[in-house]
């Protein structure tokens, strides 16, 4: 069997940079005492959320009780290494102005913003251009304007709404009549260099079963973490994102063998490996639990 040589160069890659959270645990924007017990959780990032968790006459109070505590909370969340977001109202709400001048006026780098199209992601950067837009994708509208979307500057990670998004498309099962969605997100997401999408809800609290059949469709789709809605599905979400024992074993291997050859092509396992082989590799070494 003659085996064609493949050259494969070494480079720093996702092997050696930081990894994109995991796992966006929601909590109240009413509750800043919840915000210190999220950030303990083990989650790699919280979301404090202004929009679904707070009634619509209370919006106003949640900003104004979060702002004193707020410098506090990112120092917190900086030293346990957790990224710590806000999820304000859409832009075709009555909040989503004064949730904005709120941002402003707390510096909050890194914000959630529901309903994204191209036009809610154009009126956040009009005031916010600086800031870091998690784009949550649960309208058709949304995803029609997902290819311009994901590449638009200032657009950090690709959300999935999939409980919104079958509201809006009127279909009762979040399995196979969103597969297209899921899909969507993962390749424009990878077209524009962002980190693998981030998979919607469980909504089944509790249910370890349900948590780790939905992580696994996450993981099998391309997404690279999940929103949760409770502290104890962390644990889960994590195991399930992580690489099996099987496929760690094979990527340090396929990893280990490139480094030492320096160059030269390499087979694991009787298979050639070229660049594409060893990326993969590489990310699957990246994404090891600590």
């Amino acid at each position: 069997m003659t085996t064609t040589t493949v050259t494969i160069a070494m480079t720093a890659t996702s092997a050696t940079t930081a990894r994109p959270p995991r796992s966006y645990l929601f909590v109240p924007a009413t509750r800043p005492d919840r915000i210190g017990k999220a950030i303990a959780a083990g989650a790699d990032a919280v979301i404090v959320d202004f929009e679904d968790a707070v009634a619509p006459d209370a919006k106003s109070d949640a900003r104004a009780g979060l702002a004193a505590p707020w410098r506090g909370l990112l120092a917190e969340a900086d030293a346990a290494g957790v990224a710590l977001l806000v999820r304000i109202n859409g832009a075709d709400t009555a909040y989503f102005a004064d949730d904005l001048a709120w941002c402003r006026d707390q510096a909050v780098a890194a914000l959630v913003l529901p309903k994204a199209d191209a036009g809610s992601v154009a009126a956040l950067q009009a005031t916010l251009p600086d800031v870091r837009c998690h784009a949550l994708l649960e309208t058709a509208a949304g995803f029609a304007d997902l290819p311009e979307l994901a590449r638009t500057r200032g657009i950090a990670r690709l959300l999935f709404g999939s409980i919104d998004l079958m509201f809006d498309l009127d279909v009762a099962d979040d399995g196979e009549p969103l597969h297209y969605f899921r899909g969507q997100l993962v390749a424009h997401s990878r077209a524009a260099g962002l980190p693998a999408p981030v998979d919607g809800v469980c909504t089944a609290i509790g249910d370890a079963q349900a948590l780790a059949a939905d992580t696994a469709r996450a993981r099998r789709f391309g997404f690279g973490a999940k929103l949760l809605i409770h502290p104890n599905q962390v644990a889960g979400v994590h195991a399930g994102l992580a690489p099996s024992a099987e496929e760690l074993a094979w990527a340090t291997r396929v990893v280990g063998q490139a480094a030492a050859a320096q160059g030269a092509a390499i087979a694991v396992d009787g298979k050639m490996v070229d660049r594409p082989v060893l990326e993969r590799a590489q990310r699957i070494v990246a994404a090891r639990q600590p």
